[in-house]
């Protein structure tokens, strides 16, 4: 039989916090992520599943995740491959913008289609940008060609799926329990793939920060389910602040004055 897998969204991200567009600019984790990585490898040992190889992203708030989880677990020593397919989706010109206030500008619907909609990006980067990826060290030695300028969640998919096919799957196929720590779009690329979702389900699926999600398969590795570790209420919690995060912030008291000023008006 093959063995398990192990999606690990990073911890809680500095932009996170700050409700910004992060893609594929390499910001650390929080406190708080650092403490929900340590507790994503907590929930991996209890659950008592020894990983046999770990995958992750070329940004330093999945890496670091992972350190934090091969720490716990005792597995430090164990093989770890890094690549840029499994990076977070790329959200070329809203990278470093604030959600909410994009939201106010543009409309939570129209942030709604950036952010969730299956094959519509976002406005790309140009290639002279300083912010393209080509101009970046760490994608050296990728075909430019490849490297993208903005991406939907399906091109974020086609960007996985060969990984998965060449390094992830086989090593599924060996009987090696298999952990990839990654990013809320690219992890949400392989669970629409695994779990055979529909574009308008994997619109509103969320995947909160250091939440350990575990697959089993058959011997012809067809999912036979997903489970999330930890603390149900705190998951369900933690996947609402994630949808959350593309609506305009509301402010009471300006809310509560229109209020009054409409409470006022003649009939």
């Amino acid at each position: 039989m093959p063995g398990t897998l192990i999606l690990v969204r990073h911890g809680q991200s500095t932009w996170n916090v700050e409700n910004l567009f992060t893609g594929w600019v390499d910001v650390d984790l929080t406190d708080k992520g650092r403490q929900e990585a340590l507790q994503a490898g907590r929930d991996i040992l209890q659950e008592k599943i020894v990983p046999h190889i770990a995958f992750t992203s070329v940004l330093k708030r999945a890496i670091r995740t992972l350190w934090s989880i091969l720490d716990v677990t005792d597995r430090m020593w164990m093989p770890v491959e890094n690549s840029w397919r499994l990076n977070e989706r790329h959200y070329g010109a809203l990278q470093g913008l604030d959600k909410a206030q994009t939201a106010a500008r543009h409309g939570e619907e129209q942030v709604k289609i950036w952010r969730r909609s299956y094959d519509i990006p976002p406005p790309p980067l140009s290639r002279e940008d300083p912010r393209h990826p080509r101009f970046d060290q760490r994608y050296a030695e990728v075909d430019p060609s490849l490297l993208p300028a903005a991406e939907s969640l399906k091109d974020t998919l086609e960007r996985v799926l060969p990984f998965w096919h060449a390094r992830i799957a086989p090593q599924l196929m060996a009987d090696k329990n298999v952990l990839v720590v990654a990013h809320g779009n690219s992890l949400r690329a392989l669970v629409k793939m695994l779990d055979g979702m529909s574009e308008a389900q994997i619109l509103e699926f969320n995947i909160a920060t250091g939440v350990p999600i575990v697959y089993r398969f058959d011997a012809q590795l067809a999912s036979l389910g997903r489970r999330f570790l930890g603390d149900a209420k705190a998951i369900a919690a933690a996947e609402d602040a994630v949808r959350k995060q593309g609506q305009k912030k509301h402010d009471p008291q300006k809310e509560s004055a229109v209020g009054r000023d409409r409470d006022s008006q003649p009939g």
